[in-house]
């Protein structure tokens, strides 16, 4: 196992270990404006075809089937595979975020919530090509991480990258995407208070 696969491997036992906690820690949060966010991106007929990337439980995952859309999710913990599938009904696949296998131009929308910064920087560039080419030409990649300044490492079991907007912008251009726009959350604070870098990016229509 190489560098990168054992840091995806050892960020992937944390949530193993600790699955039932982050559900009781996260069903209740608001993401309301982050799917907005998503949905209001994608200019194809409704219902859509949405990947919910990293998708834990299965909480966002049940909200856009509530919706009427098709929501599949990816997850690299077995156990949020197993809840996702229960709570939401929906189907999930257990995929880790290096070793991606998506059908092409399958999906309208990729909703990465809380789930991107655990890519290690060496490895991005590989994880946004796999999401640009299984996007629809014209879908949208939805991305929301913790900002910071360029710095990356372990934070207790877990590791992470947390950049600063324009280098962020720099990765997801790199990949052939078009911003759209971004935000930072949540809303109505001020800056220094809202440590969520969201953004919108679209896959250029043929």
């Amino acid at each position: 196992m190489d560098e990168l696969d054992d840091i995806a491997q050892r960020t992937l036992a944390h949530y193993e270990r600790n699955a039932q906690q982050f559900f009781a820690g996260t069903i209740g949060h608001d993401v309301s404006q982050n799917i907005a966010a998503l949905l209001g991106a994608i200019q194809v007929q409704a219902p859509f075809t949405i990947l919910d990337l990293g998708c834990g439980p299965g909480r966002d995952l049940k909200t856009f089937a509530s919706m009427g859309h098709r929501a599949i999710g990816v997850d690299g913990a077995q156990r949020f595979v197993d809840m996702a599938r229960e709570y939401s009904g929906c189907e999930v696949w257990r995929q880790d975020l290096l070793h991606l296998d998506l059908a092409p131009a399958m999906f309208d929308g990729i909703f990465a919530n809380a789930v991107l910064f655990h890519v290690p920087s060496a490895a991005l560039p590989q994880v946004l090509d796999r999401l640009y080419a299984a996007l629809k030409p014209g879908g949208v990649l939805f991305s929301s991480n913790p900002r910071g300044r360029n710095e990356e490492g372990w934070n207790g079991e877990r590791y992470g990258s947390y950049y600063d907007y324009e280098t962020w912008e720099r990765f997801v251009t790199a990949a052939g995407f078009v911003s759209l726009h971004h935000y930072y959350r949540p809303e109505g604070l001020p800056r220094e208070q809202q440590p969520w870098l969201a953004s919108v990016w679209r896959k250029p229509a043929d």
